[in-house]
């Protein structure tokens, strides 16, 4: 049996080792681009950015908005979704995965094709499923991967634009 001071610390290690907070239940309001929407929790607006994964960009067109729809389709607005935080980005933006119907809506994005493993941003991921998930999509040229077996990616088109 653990002496009573070893459980606390124990307790005390668990409970500060995670960011990460459990998923809350909210509903969806607006779809703003392939990997940004915003939900209604606890009675106040939230803006999402889906963690682990980058979408094309509104005006790498047509596939932004190619991508935007596909997000529309996986977590409709006025939809049930689970949001399960991480931190937020520079913008203010909720960092999180979010779930329908027992899917993380972020790693079906990239198993449709229309997201790519966010590299630089992979923290509180599970980067094997993520990658797996990805190769499939650019073997079987689905979604953004129709654009070739290179397309430019997110990353790199916000950056040409500064």
């Amino acid at each position: 049996m653990l002496k009573p001071l070893s459980a606390l610390g124990l307790l005390l290690l668990l409970a500060t080792s995670s960011c990460q907070t459990p998923g809350r239940s909210a509903e969806v309001n607006l779809i703003s681009d392939g990997d940004t929407l915003t939900v209604q929790q606890d009675g106040e607006s939230v803006k999402i950015r889906l963690a682990c994964i980058d979408a094309p960009e509104l005006g790498q067109k047509p596939w932004g908005e190619r991508a935007r729809g596909v997000l529309g389709v996986l977590a409709p607005v006025g939809s049930e979704v689970t949001v399960e935080s991480f931190e937020r980005d520079r913008y203010g933006r909720t960092v999180a995965t979010v779930w329908r119907e027992g899917r993380s809506v972020n790693l079906e994005m990239v198993r449709r094709g229309w997201a790519m493993v966010y590299r630089q941003h992979l923290r509180n991921c599970d980067a094997s499923a993520y990658f797996a998930a990805e190769t499939a999509a650019r073997r079987d040229r689905i979604g953004y991967w129709q654009a070739g077996r290179n397309p430019q990616p997110p990353w790199e088109w916000r950056r040409r634009q500064r």
